[in-house]
């Protein structure tokens, strides 16, 4: 890339975090360089700096967080030093950015082709009508369902992953000269997440576009990224083309990232026979207003046992769990606790009822109240659920917080504000664990974290399945984490289920062909594999990716 011209030039950036009163050193001077149409890979832990770097490269930080040192110079403009109007001219235009949470980046009172077309029509890039035709073909492009009126839904009518596209198509809107993707295929399945890879790739390739690509997937970097830098705790800790990262990183910090996902628990005994399921889903089908989504979903819950429901965005993995939930009550069919029918409507639950099944969302930065203090947000169901108040409650609440393994006298009066993204979810399972149930539902509980943090997340969660015998039905749309932790899977295609069984069975051939494409489409750590794949798909051009079903 050095015949390419230098669009980013980063020297001794160092930045600031503010904890009370003081400031505190959190990236210490790191030095980047980007061209034009080169794609850089972030990559390290949760912590490790990627994102407040990678927002740094917009001359952008957080709340509480300050630029203390260094310069930071895009296309010659000294981004450190420029005036509020001219950051607004090329935020947007010049520079764009893919958040990791589309949730909480998207205005929900808005449509979204009204979002996506706003930049376009304040920076002169195109009319209204430019702008919504534009939107529609990178729509189609990125495979969102009905690209001509998908746009004029709002942000709670589509699911997670298309919001996801969305947002990256809303990024593209005005061709920037760079654009700075903070984990955007978190939240997508692995046949989406192949198209949205192969249609990014496509735009930076044809419009020259520089990227940087922050992202806790190796196997994810390694298809996108011409280079790769390694990053600890706000430090560099290597950075070389990807191929050689790959096959010969240096540092051992970089080798332990390439060796995590070993986590591999031991095996639990059969189901016995004649025993009751925890929860029960017989014959559910259900509908949005008059618009069918799931179609006679049948699977049963164990005690002690995990069942892993996997499928595309939209299959009906989600829905499946609102109607357990008592949030969308079936039309047709009915959900058992311990073999006795559950009211379809959550209001119509007793408090007994409603305490047997809880949930750790995917999202944990939007899960929590970001004002309410730790001691508050486990507290409040230890209390709703057990009676406990006082210095019970709190007792309670510390007991938790140990078992979720975070120090109470550290925690107990923290804001989630300062939280990591693993700790925030370990607070989001002591919540769910709060009123003692015996069933709880993981709705794809790590997909935005690092791969380290995440392996954390699962054995926690395998611990206190096995110390307290509890059922999972685990949401997801990582197979490696299914291969970790699920005893039986779930395949669920536009709300049908098109397989299930034993975890080991459903890993070996034959398998139904949905199923086939699912496990085709892991990526792998080899640079050469999406290219490969698309060719294998019959794929010839990665921008007829989107229009081909790969």
């Amino acid at each position: 890339m050095t015949d390419q011209e230098l669009l980013i030039k980063i020297r001794g950036l160092k930045i600031e975090g503010r904890s009370e009163d003081t400031w505190n050193e959190i990236v210490h001077g790191v030095d980047l360089d980007l061209h034009r149409g080169e794609v850089m890979g972030l990559i390290g832990e949760s912590g490790a700096g990627k994102s407040t770097i990678g927002l740094a490269a917009m001359g952008f930080t957080r709340d509480g967080c300050r630029i203390s040192d260094g310069t930071i110079e895009f296309d010659g403009i000294d981004l450190r030093n420029a005036s509020a109007g001219v950051k607004r001219g090329l935020l947007g235009k010049r520079i764009a950015y893919v958040a990791q949470s589309a949730a909480a980046s998207f205005n929900p009172a808005h449509r979204l082709i009204d979002q996506h077309t706003e930049a376009p029509m304040i920076h002169g890039v195109s009319s209204t009508k430019e702008s919504q035709e534009d939107a529609m073909a990178l729509y189609e492009r990125l495979r969102l369902p009905d690209p001509e009126n998908i746009g004029f839904r709002y942000p709670h009518q589509v699911s997670g992953g298309q919001l996801q596209r969305a947002m990256t198509a809303m990024a593209m809107s005005c061709r920037p000269d760079l654009i700075i993707f903070d984990e955007p295929t978190t939240a997508l399945d692995v046949t989406t997440q192949i198209e949205v890879l192969a249609a990014i790739r496509d735009i930076v390739e044809q419009f020259n576009t520089a990227a940087i690509y922050i992202t806790h997937d190796l196997a994810v970097v390694a298809q996108m990224a011409d280079t790769i830098k390694v990053l600890l705790k706000g430090d560099e800790v290597e950075a070389a083309d990807t191929r050689t990262m790959l096959s010969a990183p240096k540092e051992d910090y970089t080798k332990s990232l390439w060796a995590v996902r070993s986590f591999s628990p031991p095996p639990k005994p059969p189901v016995p026979s004649g025993e009751t399921p925890v929860i029960s889903v017989n014959n559910v089908s259900a509908a949005y207003g008059v618009v069918p989504v799931l179609f006679d979903v049948n699977f049963n819950i164990y005690r002690g046992r995990t069942v892993a429901v996997v499928g595309e965005s939209g299959s009906g993995k989600s829905t499946t769990a609102r109607c357990i939930t008592g949030l969308l009550p079936p039309t047709k069919g009915q959900i058992l606790a311990d073999g006795e029918p559950l009211p379809a409507n959550y209001r119509k639950r007793n408090r007994e009822q409603l305490r047997q099944a809880q949930m750790i969302y995917q999202m944990a930065d939007t899960a929590l109240n970001p004002k309410v203090r730790i001691s508050e947000i486990i507290g409040r169901p230890v209390q709703f659920y057990t009676g406990l108040t006082g210095n019970d409650r709190r007792k309670r609440v510390e007991a938790l917080l140990e078992q979720i393994e975070l120090d109470p006298a550290d925690y107990y009066n923290r804001l989630p504000t300062e939280l990591s993204g693993g700790q925030k979810q370990r607070i989001g399972i002591a919540r769910a664990l709060a009123a003692e149930p015996k069933f709880i539902i993981c709705d794809e509980v790590t997909s935005a974290l690092d791969q380290l943090v995440a392996e954390g997340i699962l054995k926690l969660l395998d611990k206190l399945q096995r110390d307290l015998d509890l059922a999972y039905m685990f949401i997801t749309h990582d197979l490696a984490t299914v291969r970790s932790i699920a005893d039986e899977v779930v395949v669920m295609k536009q709300g049908k289920v098109v397989e299930q069984g034993e975890k080991e069975q459903m890993f070996q051939p034959p398998h139904h062909p949905y199923t086939d494409l699912l496990l085709s489409s892991v990526p792998e750590m080899d640079p050469d594999w999406l290219t490969n794949l698309l060719k294998e798909r019959g794929v010839e051009n990665l921008g007829d990716a989107a229009a081909a079903r790969i």
